[in-house]
């Protein structure tokens, strides 16, 4: 599918609606501009020239606004060069570096959003994309495991090994815990609490070759939505290649690309993808890339949401938002 290539200045970059990966939609326009006040810095127009020489790769979870987020294509088929999943791939095997200003939009688990409202504004443009699913849910009306059990905490339910109070301090503790305990607790949440989750309806496997077919690449998000640092060996292994064989046999062909469950590299999932042919793996670490991505398999990406407003954005593509959290990190 064909894409747009702009050479205008690179003036303005998207931004996310928060660094965490799966923050509630901003609804306000003060709360959805939050931090615009960047890009009147004099630091902007230094960023935003770095930026031309880096690779911005975008990470978006599901697209609530799909008018917004026509909006942030438009400005970056102006100010950008968005490119595709295989022309990060063919940049790699060649050693070239890609166009100056260089995008490329990604969609971590993939809900059907991706589909209803993703596909048609990118198909309508001409700019590829790359959605990164969770296997195990493909052709299920299941909720994501952490929906799940924020709703299960909300109605009553208790763990041994989670904290009462805020859903999003039990997510934060099931998210640190080893994979077999995090797995327990979440049973442990179902038979305790007195209401079920409400069922959401996942893609289908015919859905994932529409994608395909309107210019979105398919790539492994593992099985289950584990975090990898959390696991042992054995179901590092079993949660990449139990997604790349259900993948394949849905596609017809293999995956080639992995995005990192709460985008945190690992060492042995990077052995697992390289025995299993993989040429890209992305992080999700809200930072800029070089345009010859020197570790192929650890490719950084820019956390961002299509309700975040046009200023933001510019800030968070042009680097300048996500170093000054950086720094304020450093600093806390």
């Amino acid at each position: 599918m064909p894409y747009s290539v702009a050479t205008t200045t690179f003036s303005t970059p998207p931004s996310t609606a928060a660094v965490r990966p799966r923050a509630a939609p901003e609804r306000s326009t003060a709360g959805r501009d939050r931090g615009s006040w960047l890009r009147l810095t004099p630091a902007q127009p230094f960023f935003r020239a770095r930026a031309a020489q880096r690779l911005a790769v975008l990470a978006y979870h599901g697209v609530t606004d799909p008018r917004s987020f026509g909006a942030q294509l438009d400005r970056l088929r102006r100010l950008a060069t968005p490119v595709s999943l295989p022309a990060v791939e063919r940049a790699v095997a060649e050693g070239r570096p890609l166009p100056p200003r260089s995008v490329l939009i990604t969609f971590d688990d993939a809900d059907r959003t991706v589909l209803t409202h993703a596909l048609p504004v990118l198909a309508s443009r001409g700019i590829p994309a790359a959605a990164f699913v969770i296997a195990e849910l493909i052709g299920t009306d299941r909720p994501f495991w952490w929906h799940e059990a924020a709703f299960l905490a909300r109605h009553g339910g208790r763990a041994r090994l989670l904290p009462g109070g805020h859903p999003g301090r039990l997510l934060a503790r099931l998210r640190e815990l080893p994979d077999p305990d995090r797995r327990r607790s979440l049973h442990e949440l179902r038979v305790s609490a007195h209401r079920r989750p409400p069922q959401q309806e996942q893609l289908q496997p015919e859905d994932l070759r529409a994608l395909r077919a309107g210019g979105v690449a398919i790539g492994n998000h593992t099985l289950g939505h584990p975090s990898l640092s959390r696991c042992d060996d054995a179901t590092v292994h079993s949660e990449i290649t139990g997604a790349h064989l259900a993948l394949t046999s849905w596609l017809g062909e293999a995956p080639s690309a992995f995005a990192y469950p709460d985008g945190g590299y690992d060492p042995r999932a990077d052995a697992v993808l390289r025995g299993l042919g993989y040429r890209l793996g992305f992080l999700s670490d809200h930072r800029l890339g070089p345009r010859l991505p020197a570790h192929p398999l650890r490719i950084s990406r820019l956390q961002v949401d299509s309700t975040t407003g046009s200023r933001r954005f510019d800030t968070i593509l042009s680097g300048l938002e996500p170093a000054v959290q950086r720094w304020r990190g450093a600093t806390a």
